[in-house]
């Protein structure tokens, strides 16, 4: 068998020190061949690669790790806002669909004092908006509906724009 400590490591590049001739190590046995198959093989030598990485290396992969997260950043957060209006709206949708329930039970549509909670028999769970704010429910609605279904939008304040926009049932 043959270990690595009866390898003999060359004190320059190139430099390769022969056994002397019957005092060297051999193995019982061994084969000629794989003391020659030793003596061929290539030894690592330590340079400036295996050293590690420099300042500047590193400083560059920061900056570019760096220009990634912000162009994730910038992609990810409006698609937040979209998604929050956009789970508003399903909800106000649902809320719509167990109101008209209501009406069809008792052939009228719950008052602005009942609110939601009229709307528990038909509803799992009267959520709360993505901005985690109870939905306003008020009899009579705009535009000469019976009720309306309103989220204030990011900003919890009536008007706005763009993702402070109020989201209210049609």
């Amino acid at each position: 068998m043959l270990f690595v400590r009866d390898l003999q490591i060359p004190a320059r590049i190139g430099q390769v020190d022969q056994p002397e001739a019957g005092g060297g190590v051999e193995e019982v046995g061994a084969d000629p061949s794989t003391t020659a198959l030793r003596d061929a093989l290539p030894l690592p030598v330590l340079g400036r690669s295996e050293r590690g990485f420099t300042l500047v290396e590193l400083m560059v992969v920061l900056v570019i790790l760096g220009l990634l997260a912000t162009i994730v950043i910038i992609n990810v957060v409006p698609a937040v806002d979209k998604a929050s209006e956009t789970r508003a709206k399903a909800d106000i949708e649902i809320i719509d669909q167990a109101v008209q329930r209501y009406y069809l039970d008792n052939r009228r549509y719950p008052t602005t004092a009942e609110g939601l909670n009229a709307l528990q028999p038909y509803l799992r769970r009267i959520s709360q908006d993505p901005w985690n704010r109870a939905y306003i429910y008020a009899t009579p609605g705009s535009n000469g509906r019976p009720y309306s279904i309103t989220s204030l939008g990011a900003d919890g304040r009536a008007g706005g724009s763009g993702k402070d926009a109020d989201i209210t049932s049609n």
